[in-house]
């Protein structure tokens, strides 16, 4: 018993420790968030994951759609907040899989099965802004740490817990599982989602892409998201926010968005 509290306590002691220095802010949104990876572990986790996929998953050999990406990414990467990015744009040739990724330091993977939903380079933009958005704002660290303290937790729950039975014990586990995913993962996540349709549809305006494609392009995405069966869904057991949650902020960020379009000196 003397071992297992002090174990608990010196747990205790050191998340204390993580946590007070690991405090950040967001860009533009200004949300603070705990990160408990650096910066330079965080980009070369992405970096490495990058080099796997590329040796995985086929790349994508359409001249014209190669060009698109090219063109639209380095507008986007270029108002985009992230010191030291290594900014890179991959199509993957994924034609059943309409969707698209960014690793930490500005990796950026687009399977080409979204090309026909986002149709142009407006819509394209919309997709890498939101992408871009999820580097730019460190969502990747954030998520790891948010795994990390999860894990904290289930540690100090084995070690208070020691004294029940193991059955009790599996069920407490089991609710701490169950509890920490619906009432910390799942909303960090769609607040995450959130987040990078925001800072998305800023970058794309100050890149010069009209914002209002951005509801075009969402409303087109939750078209052939119907076509496809999915369903409906439930909100609190997703990790992305409902397609109409998501048009009903990009509409109220419109103004905003379209004020940074029509800066003097703009791309429009």
């Amino acid at each position: 018993m003397p071992y297992q509290k002090s174990s608990s306590i010196l747990i205790a002691v050191l998340t204390s420790v993580v946590l007070l220095g690991a405090c950040a802010t967001v860009p533009e949104t200004g949300r603070s968030q705990l990160l408990l990876v650096s910066p330079a572990q965080e980009t070369q986790l992405g970096f490495d994951e990058f080099e796997k996929l590329k040796k995985t998953v086929p790349v994508s050999r359409d001249a014209a759609a190669n060009a698109r990406l090219q063109r639209v990414g380095q507008r986007i990467a270029a108002v985009a907040p992230l010191p030291n990015a290594r900014w890179e744009f991959v199509l993957f040739d994924k034609p059943n899989e309409p969707n698209a990724f960014c690793l930490p330091g500005g990796k950026v993977g687009v399977y080409s099965g979204i090309l026909p939903i986002t149709q142009d380079d407006a819509g394209l933009a919309t997709v890498i802004g939101h992408e871009v958005a999820h580097a730019v704002a460190r969502h990747g660290a954030e998520r790891m740490s948010e795994g990390m303290l999860i894990q904290l937790g289930g540690q100090l729950l084995e070690q208070a817990t020691l004294g029940r039975s193991q059955a009790s014990r599996a069920v407490l586990q089991q609710a701490y599982g169950i509890g920490s995913a619906v009432g910390v993962a799942l909303p960090h996540s769609r607040g995450q989602e959130l987040e990078a349709d925001r800072l998305g549809v800023l970058y794309m305006a100050r890149a010069g892409y009209e914002p209002r494609e951005a509801l075009a392009f969402w409303k087109r995405f939750a078209e052939y998201k119907n076509k496809q069966g999915g369903g409906k869904q439930v909100e609190f057991l997703s990790t992305h926010p409902l397609d109409d949650h998501r048009i009903r902020q990009i509409e109220g960020l419109l103004p905003q968005a379209q004020m940074e379009y029509r800066k003097p000196g703009g791309t429009p």
